[in-house]
């Protein structure tokens, strides 16, 4: 049977993303100008998906508020997880809106329709209890590994240590309704119930779990600064156009001395004013405003962005409605980021400033400096390190 509803695993915060998830959730932070969440839907409904399953938890009620009870006219339904504990519980929380063999994929990555529609085909063409999309790259880094022997998985492991020969677990699964009990059988690990543990657990018994190795775009974000490169690789990938012809709004109003460099993507209502030089790999929000004179390039500003007159804006990862000001610098990376009690050195990040930070203009950002919601940067003050939510910044 051909695999037609998917259910979609959108119920976490995505803590790594804070301080921009302190307000939502990941599934809607921008990819390039879009929330990930509906990158996920357009995927899933270009490999051949009629129906959608949401699983949702932190914010729930945005994420239902931003899509609604339909998506491109496809049924949406929504299942809340109270508590995340979990991939596989937070399956289990479907479990009732789930009639036959379905797909799963994370809501929070973004995954080519070409990946998805290998998975439902080649589970269409088997009896396996679960079929595993999987990408041939050797670097899996924080990600899962599969191993495979001809087309059979043999082990599936988060964040394996070892040197064995593992492919990349892309995070789409075909299931038969026998993944229900297989979450249930398998004991929490740290409190949660974990869906690939359900996996491996099939693997052991005899129910047979394939994978197919497939090609495809296949972008996650991680940190806040991984933002810039989801949008970059959707560029590349031709999944974003990115040429000004088709990729900038007909509500869009850019200056005719104003330069646009592609690949760009500019939202409805922007406005580029004199001089301004947009691009190259530039991403602005619904209702962004970039002042005369001003530079913004490898950047994505998100909703009600505004940035002043003569600032020059690079490798920047805004919120919704921050205020750059008027001959403000953010000269780009690479910088040291502080993530809690790990730094990360050398990543490509100017500066990224969440929800409603208000700069005054003139101040100038250390590469690598994160500044929290509705903090307050006075004109003229040099920015470093991380700001907590609501700072002050004296000049």
């Amino acid at each position: 049977m051909t695999v037609r509803s998917a259910v979609v695993l959108a119920g976490g915060e995505g803590s790594r993303l804070r301080p921009l998830t302190k307000h939502r959730p990941k599934p809607l932070l921008p990819a390039a100008t879009t929330p990930i969440l509906e990158h996920v839907f357009d995927q899933l409904l270009a490999a051949g998906v009629t129906d959608l399953t949401v699983v949702v938890g932190y914010k729930h009620t945005r994420v239902q508020a931003a899509v609604g009870s339909t998506y491109r006219d496809v049924p949406v339904t929504y299942v809340t997880q109270d508590q995340q504990l979990g991939t596989g519980h937070a399956l289990l929380a479907a479990e009732s809106a789930v009639d036959g063999p379905t797909l799963v994929v994370n809501g929070d990555q973004i995954v080519e329709h070409t990946i998805i529609r290998d998975v439902i085909d080649a589970h269409a063409d088997t009896a396996a209890a679960a079929t595993l999309g999987v990408l041939p790259q050797a670097d899996i880094g924080a990600y899962g590994g599969v191993l495979l022997d001809d087309g059979e998985v043999t082990a599936i492991v988060d964040q394996p240590q070892d040197e064995r020969p593992y492919r990349l677990n892309a995070g789409v699964y075909a299931f038969e309704p026998a993944i229900f009990d297989a979450i249930r059988a398998v004991d929490p690990s740290g409190g949660e119930q974990s869906l690939v543990d359900a996996i491996a657990d099939l693997c052991a018994s005899e129910q047979s779990v394939q994978g197919v190795v497939s090609e495809g775009l296949w972008v996650d974000a991680t940190y806040p600064w991984d933002l810039l490169d989801v949008s970059f690789d959707l560029f590349d990938a031709g999944v974003i156009a990115g040429d000004r012809d088709t990729a900038v709004a007909a509500s869009a109003t850019v200056h005719d001395t104003a330069v646009v460099r592609e690949p760009v993507v500019i939202a409805p209502d922007c406005e580029i004013g004199a001089g301004a030089v947009v691009g190259p790999y530039a991403c602005l929000g619904a209702n962004v405003t970039i002042g005369s004179n001003a530079v913004v390039e490898r950047s994505v500003l998100d909703a009600d962005t505004r940035v002043g007159a003569a600032a020059t804006v690079v490798d920047c990862v805004t919120g919704v409605g921050v205020t750059i000001g008027p001959g403000t610098t953010i000269p780009g990376g690479p910088g040291d980021v502080r993530v809690g009690d790990r730094v990360f050195e050398n990543e490509a990040l100017g500066a990224l400033l969440a929800d409603r930070v208000a700069d005054a203009g003139g101040s100038t950002y250390v590469p690598g400096s994160v500044v929290g919601p509705d903090a307050t940067i006075e004109a003229g003050a040099t920015v470093r390190g991380t700001l907590a939510a609501e700072t002050e910044v004296r000049s």
